[in-house]
């Protein structure tokens, strides 16, 4: 598999788990769903800590900083999904920016 699409599938991976963890732990204290919403999210959410380890870049600041534009982009996703939200032209726009970064920063050419 070409690196450029294993680095996006691990990001969404790992977008996946984390905005998941976190909404089954928001629905376990905020929408009063049962406790084993809230434990299964945890596990969720240590998935995402490891999904991340696979990518190839040695650098945690870079690669946690790439995840971040592509975190942007899957929350306004996942509340359109699961919450109704509507994103403006202003989200959409900030999520374009996000995404140039995550570009920039992964695949932009380095010194040395």
């Amino acid at each position: 598999m070409p690196e450029p699409l294993r680095a996006l599938l691990l990001f969404a991976f790992a977008g996946l788990a984390e905005i998941g963890g976190g909404w089954l732990v928001w629905q376990w204290l905020r929408e009063s769903r049962p406790w084993p919403w809230g434990m299964v999210g945890g596990l969720v959410l240590v998935a995402y800590g490891i999904i991340p380890t696979f990518q190839d870049s040695a650098h945690f600041g870079r690669v946690y900083a790439a995840y971040g534009g592509v975190f942007i982009v899957m929350s306004l996703v996942w509340g359109r999904l699961f919450d109704g939200f509507e994103a403006d032209r202003w989200d959409v726009l900030g999520a374009v920016v996000a995404l140039a970064g995550v570009l920039i920063i992964c695949f932009g050419p380095r010194d040395g």
